[in-house]
């Protein structure tokens, strides 16, 4: 069993995972693949295969987040080469059948009038519930309810944070329900990278003994005491398994581990490995994008890994904590009349009692992403209801540049949650809201996915203190501070790219906004979902809980064109008299790598005076021969050549710099010393140690379409080679084609795959809660 940390960040062989659960009817399909890779990106999968190894993977279609929730980390290498299915049949039960067995047996009689008095409990309690107010976190109980109520209690200032570990600190005012005046903006000096909290000698040394007794290589020390904590020598000593919480360790590989260690007292049925086993089968689910996952597909995902009773196992993950147990459908309970109560308690059944109901799902998760989307829930519903509705902007609407921007501010002005989507040209119109709002005397701020996003808002506003990244403005890097409560400093704020937003992030965000406060959620639902797990802007959407402000704003000329028929599945003939649009046909690989650096070295820079640093190469994968790999490869021995003394790199070198999971930073190499490398991103310098560039750097001169989600450059090459067309969908397509401002080349290889994914291969659904719990809270404002 070996076990080898992994390549760089973004070594990934298509734009999706390789890693997942299949559902039962899809057993043993081994996939067409194009070189698959550990750090592929994808999110986005409903259905995903079970743990294929790095070369033999599904490229499925739309699905790219992995490799930008993956970069930066450690990965296996030495995953094994079979594609196998999670097919094998299991009992199709509900998690709990082996639980209601224990009870004691009641005749028919008495258990139909024992969950009608429960019924009536329930319905009784969902009403007081509705009745009062709502706050944030109201919806959490146990451990999620003290671990929020705690942060709040130190963010707050009624408690210091070592009031959890020592005496108590005296009380603070409490937090109010709208902000206070802002704070001076702060501009921060640039900052290194963030590194990852060092681990003591002691820790690691211990880990490596484990390890190498285990037959692991040493090199796994560090990520394992990153993933596991101090204790992680100790830990893998007692449960060999947990090796599973160290990114790209397979099962496999961590079976082996456990072996070497246990010997006889090791088997397939262990509960120390089948718990693991459910907690990577939904870690690896979360890098596809989803917060749950169907109790059935985590019950065939172990029933491939030899577990002989899938039920079991998952009933004793759920009683050990390593997850959590969700039921959807059903429908709501019906509201019991009493006619109904005194029939059923003489002993008849309930009117409908036998009357077919929604099919009832039973999901598991993990408790992170739960306690993240039922704080996302109630924090929204917390801003629809405590925002003023009476705001009268009519005058500023009047003076609206479009109908679109004065629905929008008119909207926004009675409502404490709003969810704008458009397109390129529909950017205008939150812009249009940030000025209106600062005309009015609020503090309004918008938030954009990328530094390019920041750019290009502030440009739209004409104020550059308006404009913040998303992740600036979390940080306090950029925007208006905190105010003495903890509270962003702001009165309005207006999200872009909003389908980037994953439910934690989300969830950080708007735990954030004081009471009072009004956030829009505006992007492009076409476009690829975001890196992390969820799908924030779509379930928003779709639960209908705010007002949404669709807009009537055309994006212009012949891309426009092209990608506005893309987004409703035609691929059009566009007229591009400019040659704003070009298709270059090729018949293999290499010649897509070839004609992809012509374009970019010669033709573009000659035909639109765009220089080559202006113009992004976009591909599918990472892997295959047509992948970022090779492109960056060709392309930097055409436009920079150099011995990569940096590390790989040599200044002028593009890069793309992974300073979190699920961040793609673009930049330029400068210079490098003993500090590590120095990096311009977008104007801002940025400092990677030396230990981190391996992990979190890679050229950048082609990327994948996630990666270059929310981001725009004045011309654009897709390349799509033949081996691509698995990977295809229509939001990947509509993602690539509109990343180029002023020109679009089309390297085309795949010949009918293209039209094919655009017309026929929609989104991938990815299954979260956050949607029922949206439409299970009361919300006033919500659309009709």
């Amino acid at each position: 069993m070996t076990a080898l940390p992994g390549e760089t960040p973004g070594t990934g062989g298509t734009d999706t995972p390789q890693d997942a659960v299949s559902p039962p009817d899809e057993a043993g399909a081994q996939e067409p693949t194009a070189d698959a890779d550990p750090a592929s990106d994808g999110a986005g999968a409903a259905e995903v295969v079970d743990p294929a190894s790095t070369e033999a993977a599904e490229p499925d279609a739309g699905a790219e987040a992995e490799a930008a929730n993956t970069e930066g980390a450690t990965e296996a290498e030495g995953a094994s080469s079979d594609a196998e299915g999670a097919g094998t049949d299991s009992d199709t039960e509900g998690a709990g059948t082996d639980a209601a067995s224990a009870a004691p047996e009641l005749s028919e009689a008495q258990a139909e009038l024992a969950a009608q008095r429960e019924l009536r409990e329930r319905i009784e309690q969902r009403k007081a519930a509705k009745a009062a107010p709502i706050a944030a976190g109201a919806g959490l109980s146990g451990t999620a309810a003290d671990l929020l109520a705690a942060v709040r209690a130190v963010e707050s200032g009624e408690k210091t944070g070592s009031a959890f570990f020592a005496s108590p600190a005296p009380a603070q005012a409490p937090r109010r329900t709208a902000p206070a005046a802002a704070q001076p903006p702060r501009t921060p000096a640039p900052q290194a990278a963030p590194a990852p909290q060092s681990a003591s000698p002691e820790a690691l040394d211990a880990v490596r003994s484990v390890l190498v007794e285990g037959g692991a290589p040493e090199a796994l020390a560090r990520p394992t005491v990153g993933a596991l904590g101090e204790q992680a020598g100790e830990l893998l000593r007692t449960d060999p398994w947990q090796l599973l919480a160290v990114p790209g360790v397979r099962p496999e590989q961590a079976d082996g581990f456990a072996r070497a260690l246990l010997g006889a007292d090791c088997g397939p049925d262990d509960g120390r490995r089948t718990a693991a086993l459910v907690g990577w089968v939904l870690e690896r689910a979360a890098l596809q994008g989803h917060t749950a996952l169907d109790a059935e597909a985590v019950r065939a995902a172990l029933a491939e890994r030899a577990v002989s009773d899938p039920d079991a196992a998952v009933l004793e993950a759920v009683e050990e904590g390593v997850a959590l147990l969700f039921q959807e459908g059903g429908g709501e309970e019906p509201e019991e009349t009493e006619a109904d109560a005194e029939e059923t308690d003489e002993g008849g059944l309930a009117p409908d009692a036998d009357a077919p109901g929604e099919p009832v799902r039973i999901l598991l998760g993990l408790d992170r992403y739960a306690l993240a989307e039922e704080s996302l829930a109630d924090g929204l519903a917390r801003l629809v209801n405590t925002c003023e509705k009476a705001a009268d902007w009519a005058e500023a609407a009047a003076a609206a540049p479009s109908p679109s921007a004065a629905e929008l501010i008119r909207t926004t002005a009675a409502a404490g949650l709003v969810a704008h989507s458009g397109g390129e040209a529909a950017r205008a119109e939150p812009a249009a809201l940030i000025a209106a709002a600062r005309g009015l005397g609020l503090r309004a701020f918008g938030a954009a996915h990328s530094e390019d996003g920041r750019r290009r808002l502030s440009a739209a506003t004409g104020d550059p203190d308006t404009a913040v990244t998303l992740a600036g403005l979390l940080s306090g890097a950029q925007g208006p501070g905190r105010d003495e409560d903890g509270a962003l400093a702001l009165d309005l704020l207006v999200v872009l790219d909003a389908p980037q937003l994953d439910v934690e992030g989300a969830a950080v965000l708007v735990e954030a906004l004081a009471d009072g406060a009004r956030l829009v959620l505006s992007g492009d639902p076409g476009v690829l979902g975001s890196a992390g797990a969820g799908r924030v802007f779509a379930d928003v959407l779709a639960a209908r809980t705010c007002p949404q402000v669709v807009s009537r704003t055309p994006d212009p000329g012949p891309i426009g064109e092209l990608v506005s028929g893309i987004g409703i599945g035609e691929l059009n003939q566009v007229d591009a008299p400019g040659k704003e649009v070009v298709i270059v046909p090729v018949r293999d690989a290499g010649e897509a790598v070839h004609r992809t650096v012509q374009l970019v070295a010669d033709s573009v820079p000659r035909a639109f005076s765009i220089p080559a640093d202006e113009t992004q190469v976009i591909t599918v994968g990472h892997g295959g021969a047509a992948g970022t790999r090779v492109l960056n490869e060709a392309l930097k021995q055409r436009l920079n050549p150099g011995p990569g003394r940096f590390g790989g790199f040599d200044p002028g070198d593009r890069v793309v710099h992974v300073p979190a999971p699920g961040r793609a930073v673009p930049g330029v190499v400068r210079s490098a010393d003993a500090e590590g490398l120095h990096l311009d991103c977008g104007g801002v310098p940025v400092v990677v140690p030396q230990e981190r560039v391996e992990s979190s750097v890679r050229h950048g001169w082609a990327l994948s379409a996630h990666q270059a989600a929310g981001m725009r450059w004045p011309a654009a090459v897709v390349v799509l080679p033949g081996d691509a067309a698995q990977g295809l969908s229509r939001p990947w397509v509509y993602t690539a084609f509109g990343r180029g401002e002023r020109h679009l080349s089309v390297v085309h290889g795949v010949d009918q795959a293209l039209p094919h994914a655009v017309a026929q291969v929609p989104a991938q659904e990815r299954t979260t809660r956050l949607r029922p719990l949206l439409e299970a809270l009361p919300t006033p404002d919500a659309a009709s």
